[in-house]
């Protein structure tokens, strides 16, 4: 670091992943994965994430998400079946409410199929 400035670099060296988590949905159950990895920094507040269902039955573009939520690239954003539009951030906990919701809805359609 020079001047008090943090590089980008240095930031992401303090982030820490917090949660690394993978649930996986029975095929019976509608098949697919939920993924949701978060990072935050020394403070504990939210630098990076990325939530993501996963069903290449449904979705075999973008390597199988059918939905997902993260702010990869320098912005906040939202995939749908290859779609990839900016959001709006408020907080990781809207938007973790938000993915969580969409998830349901998307879940019981699946399991509607069966």
């Amino acid at each position: 670091m020079t001047g008090g400035k943090i590089s980008k670099k240095s930031i992401k060296e303090a982030d820490i992943l917090s949660a690394d988590e993978s649930i996986t949905i029975h095929r019976k159950k509608g098949n697919g994965v939920v993924r949701r990895q978060v990072w935050v920094n020394t403070k504990g507040v939210v630098t990076r994430y990325s939530l993501a269902y996963i069903n290449h039955n449904l979705f075999s573009g973008d390597n199988g998400r059918v939905l997902g939520y993260d702010n990869a690239h320098a912005y906040h954003h939202r995939h749908y079946m290859g779609d990839i539009e900016p959001i709006d951030f408020v907080s990781f906990e809207e938007i973790e409410n938000r993915f969580q919701q969409e998830f349901e809805v998307l879940h019981e359609q699946v399991k509607k199929r069966k």
